[in-house]
């Protein structure tokens, strides 16, 4: 909690942020850094007042800082409870680069589209056919499609993004599906496939008796990056041999909210890194050590 006697010493340490002397500087670094996210409300504001490029820039790297290790300090509680909330872990991969990113304004827009899905789903429907309302709903009337341009970006991985763009790349639209399927209560899981994240739709026995997912049945695939176009195990199987991958029983089967976050995080480290940018590259393989 906030005391009076907090706020007076954050005031007066942000107030010295352009010390001159860095021996004395690294010092109110420091005691700054022991308050942790609290200090952060006082360093942008800070940075909003103080148009010094040094004290900017010193500004600028403590909040990161701050930012990121109180990112890491959650991933690794959703980490610990299980990662039993995908959407939660989807939201925090995407607070590594929007840190402010507004929670409630993805979860009102994902509750609007989950909404128009729920409206039009029945129990006489068939699988095929529940299925087929959601891709009607995403990939139709909402216009979500796969961004086709020639390089990978990070920006393309991230919730809001996708959200706000209806762009997004395999895994994200993926995502994206598989977080609508579980609100509007289908049983649709994600298949950790190399080279495209893939979901099954799973025999609703699956949750209507409480069944293990390793004992379940898969009625088909879905392919998000296809809009959500419906395949078999035999597409697997060719799609493997086309890329001389051994086939695996995990690439055929539903995996974990925490494999998906793990994947995503994966995926980002090889994006950054391959653009040269090392800062976050270092930056993901240390949110990556959590599920080690």
């Amino acid at each position: 909690m906030e005391t009076p006697e907090i706020h007076k010493e954050l005031e007066a340490l942000v107030n010295l942020i352009d010390e001159p002397d860095e021996t004395i500087y690294r010092q109110i670094r420091d005691r700054i850094l022991t308050y942790k996210k609290t200090a952060v409300p006082y360093l942008e504001k800070a940075w909003e007042n103080n148009l010094q490029p040094l004290a900017q820039h010193r500004i600028e790297v403590l909040i990161h800082k701050l930012q990121f290790e109180n990112l890491l300090e959650e991933l690794n509680n959703w980490y610990s409870l299980g990662g039993t909330n995908l959407l939660m872990g989807y939201i925090l991969v995407s607070k590594y680069q929007y840190p402010n990113l507004d929670e409630q304004k993805v979860k009102k827009n994902l509750e609007r589209i989950k909404q128009d899905i729920w409206l039009e789903l029945n129990p006489h429907l068939t699988a095929f056919e529940k299925a087929g309302v959601v891709n009607r709903i995403l990939y139709t009337e909402n216009k979500f499609e796969t961004d086709r341009s020639e390089f990978n970006t990070p920006l393309s991985y991230f919730i809001n993004n996708v959200i706000d763009t209806h762009t997004g790349n395999h895994l994200s639209l993926a995502l994206v599906q598989l977080i609508l399927s579980g609100l509007a209560e289908l049983p649709v899981y994600g298949v950790n496939l190399p080279g495209n994240f893939i979901l099954a739709y799973m025999d609703e026995h699956t949750r209507i008796h409480g069944l293990p997912l390793s004992e379940a049945e898969v009625l088909f695939y879905i392919n998000p990056a296809s809009k959500g176009a419906f395949f078999t195990r035999h597409e697997i199987d060719l799609f493997l041999k086309q890329r001389k991958i051994e086939p695996q029983y995990s690439f055929y089967r539903p995996c974990s909210n925490i494999i998906i976050i793990k994947r995503m995080l994966q995926e980002l480290h090889e994006v950054y890194k391959s653009s040269g940018n090392d800062i976050r590259s270092d930056e993901v393989e240390t949110l990556l050590r959590i599920f080690c």
